[in-house]
């Protein structure tokens, strides 16, 4: 097989946590992904929560004050009340089980007057990095009166990392800057995913359309050695290949942009299964009647819901053939019975395979979460990344800038 080199910016060199000297009474900038689902003012998801505890928990207990920045919503450069970070503070607190102390601003004397307030260890959540426009415009002014406050930089949340902002990117030129436990972990399997993997590797994507995933299709068939496209975008590919789909979702306009994708797989030498066999309804609701056909015997009223057990089986046998997975979107649509039997059924394989130490399986996507929870694999495949757009961009080829900026190379 050969080996073919990554364009994203995972290749890289970055210091950890193992590289920080002495720190205790040191203060230390921490950005965190804070901007968790709530409902009735309280967190509905602690994922991203649990995900901060080692890094801050480790650089707490080694005597740093700890000084977290996190965005919340969108306030557009004006602050809001209800985006306030202080929303999540009781959630938070639970999940690291210590104090932490609020401040409502991020630079000037008030930050510096709560510092002096911090004992070694303590831990400060200081307002939404957002409520100021430098941020998104990685102000180098606004980046410079935070940095005034801190001694050192630790980015965590790489669910941010696409974006070039103060509080991302722009802090990290100022201060010694460091990858925490959870950017670091992110980083490796993303290495080991795409950036230097082992060969044969598959790439599972799937979701509604083809259009938002252009870019990922076109990087992949240039990466990968088989490509499994499911979910609605399947229906735009075979549309494209001159077969009726009947009622299904598929972007038709996008017949001569599939073929090209198609063509470029061909010329790069990976190959692409889309479903041959599909289950079938005239209804799009949970249990409805449904059949499993030949996708040449798709109904004219009748809508492709997800891919057949004949094709799922014979994709499980083309990933025992390989050794490397990344997945992104479900096969079908996976949040109504009974179409998501397939991408339960092909993720179980895929987390055996896992298991049993034959296959580095890497997923990543809000859809893709959901689905593998729901086949209840989570936890058996080798990293299951809770970014979106960032791995998006980063499956995409895209340079992530705050992932650049940790770059001691």
């Amino acid at each position: 097989y050969r080996r073919r080199h990554w364009k994203a910016a995972v290749i890289m060199a970055f210091r950890t946590l193992d590289d920080l000297g002495d720190i205790k009474g040191k203060r230390v900038f921490v950005r965190v992904d804070l901007n968790v689902p709530m409902a009735d003012g309280r967190v509905t998801d602690e994922t991203r929560l649990r995900a901060l505890l080692p890094t801050v928990s480790e650089l707490a207990d080694k005597g740093a004050k700890v000084l977290l920045l996190a965005h919340f919503g969108r306030p557009k450069g004006a602050k809001h009340s209800e985006m306030s970070v202080s929303m999540v503070l009781d959630a938070l607190q639970a999940v690291l089980g210590r104090e932490v102390m609020f401040v409502p601003e991020i630079a000037g004397d008030i930050v510096a007057q709560s510092i002096g307030i911090l004992a070694d260890g303590d831990i400060a959540l200081l307002e939404n990095t957002r409520f100021w426009p430098g941020e998104e415009q990685n102000d180098p002014e606004l980046a410079r009166a935070v940095a005034a406050n801190g001694d050192y930089y630790v980015n965590d949340a790489f669910s941010a990392a696409h974006r070039a902002h103060m509080s991302t990117e722009g802090l990290a030129h100022i201060l010694p800057a460091y990858a925490g436990r959870s950017m670091e972990a992110e980083l490796k399997a993303l290495e080991a995913a795409l950036g230097s993997p082992e060969h044969p590797v598959a790439a599972v994507v799937g979701g509604a359309k083809v259009s938002s995933k252009l870019d990922v299709l076109n990087n992949l068939v240039k990466q990968v050695d088989h490509l499994i496209i499911g979910g609605g975008m399947a229906n735009t590919f075979l549309a494209a290949r001159g077969i009726n789909v009947g009622k299904s979702l598929c972007e038709h306009d996008l017949a001569d942009t599939a073929n090209a994708i198609l063509d470029a797989a061909d010329v790069a030498g990976c190959t692409v299964h889309l479903p041959y066999d599909v289950v079938t309804s005239v209804e799009f609701r949970a249990n409805p009647p449904v059949r499993t056909v030949n996708v040449h015997e798709v109904a004219a009223d009748e809508m492709i819901l997800d891919v057949g057990p004949a094709a799922v089986e014979a994709l499980a046998d083309v990933l025992k053939t390989c050794r490397t997975l990344v997945w992104n979107g479900p096969l079908g649509a996976f949040e109504m019975e009974p179409f998501d039997a397939a991408t339960v059924s092909l993720a179980r394989t895929a987390a055996a395979l896992t298991r049993e130490g034959s296959l580095v399986s890497v997923a990543g996507g809000g859809d893709t979460v959901a689905a593998l929870a729901h086949a209840g694999v989570t936890e058996d495949f080798t990293f299951v990344s809770t970014a979106g757009g960032a791995f998006l961009e980063w499956m995409e080829g895209k340079p992530l800038p705050g992932v650049d900026a940790l770059n001691i190379i």
